[in-house]
């Protein structure tokens, strides 16, 4: 099995087309064709079903598929990890983190790290801990801000707690205050209010929801399936309230109300995430220090 032809199939089962894939590769049809037949007899399996104008994958395909995009972004990693120069002067890092934290925590510690390292190119992925952890697990990702706990623990992966975050009620300056006037927010008191709620996917949507049918109420939604940026935005305009990370309030507090919320309140756990069996890159073992010393 050849690096060459995992690379053409991963083509041929994304673009479901040969010609296509190997305009994709910039390799002749009749040379990717030979390629996958050649790995197809040393697998034992036809990987693909052929009709004209349609290109599907068989079981032996589908099972292939994930391996081989690892065994691809590994070599990619491999090939980085070689090419950096000295000190730090070149390479990359890819990061993922959920939308609050590329709010909250990550704006500083990135400025802090391309001051020291500026030949250091940063990729940035948003996207909820389950996204991430998905991504993490088929080498997509060098490392990942992710909440605990994970949506599916997976023994893949290491976790480093990193903090632990206060939530809050955010509100308009203009809507009665929530909470009936108190300084602070019970959960009890989100009864009486509309929320502005995350898409589906997002860990505060499914904290919030948690926490509200524990006190034994539905919340109701004002307007739902948004990111960050959109619920502040919301909240703004006076749709409703929302909840969100302290961290996230205290950098986009203006045009903001910010209320806590009572004892013992809601917190989250944020965790620096990596793969278990393959050492990130020497850029992202820079970028993990800084996060873990912040």
């Amino acid at each position: 099995m050849q690096f060459q032809q995992l690379q053409y199939f991963v083509a041929v089962a994304e673009t479901r087309h040969f010609t296509r894939a190997a305009e994709l590769v910039h390799v002749a049809q009749p040379s990717l064709s030979q390629q996958i037949k050649a790995l197809e007899r040393e697998l034992g399996a036809d990987l693909f079903r052929r009709a004209r104008g349609n290109i599907t994958l068989t079981d032996a395909g589908e099972a292939l598929l994930p391996l081989a995009r690892r065994i691809l972004a590994d070599t990619e990693t491999a090939r980085h990890e070689v090419q950096e120069v000295a000190q730090l002067r070149g390479g990359r890092v890819r990061l993922g983190a959920t939308p609050s934290l590329c709010t909250g925590l990550l704006p500083d510690v990135l400025r802090a790290f391309h001051d020291r390292y500026p030949g250091v190119r940063l990729l940035i992925e948003e996207g909820g801990s389950h996204d991430l952890v998905r991504e993490l697990a088929r080498g997509a990702l060098d490392l990942a801000l992710v909440v605990l706990p994970l949506p599916t623990p997976s023994p893949a992966l290491t976790t480093v707690e990193l903090l632990r975050e206060d939530l809050v009620v955010v509100s308009s300056p203009d809507a009665t205050r929530p909470g009936r006037g108190r300084g602070t927010v019970r959960i009890a008191d989100l009864e009486g209010e509309r929320l502005v709620m995350f898409r589906h996917g997002y860990d505060l949507r499914e904290l919030t929801v948690a926490a509200c049918r524990a006190e034994g109420f539905e919340p109701a939604f004002a307007v739902e399936g948004g990111e960050m940026d959109a619920v502040l935005g919301f909240v703004r305009a006076g749709l409703g309230v929302a909840v969100v990370p302290r961290m996230v309030a205290a950098r986009s507090g203006h045009g903001l109300r910010v209320t806590p919320l009572a004892r013992p309140g809601l917190h989250r756990a944020i965790a620096l995430a990596h793969r278990s069996d393959v050492a990130p890159p020497r850029a992202a073992r820079e970028l993990q220090r800084m996060l873990l010393e912040r």
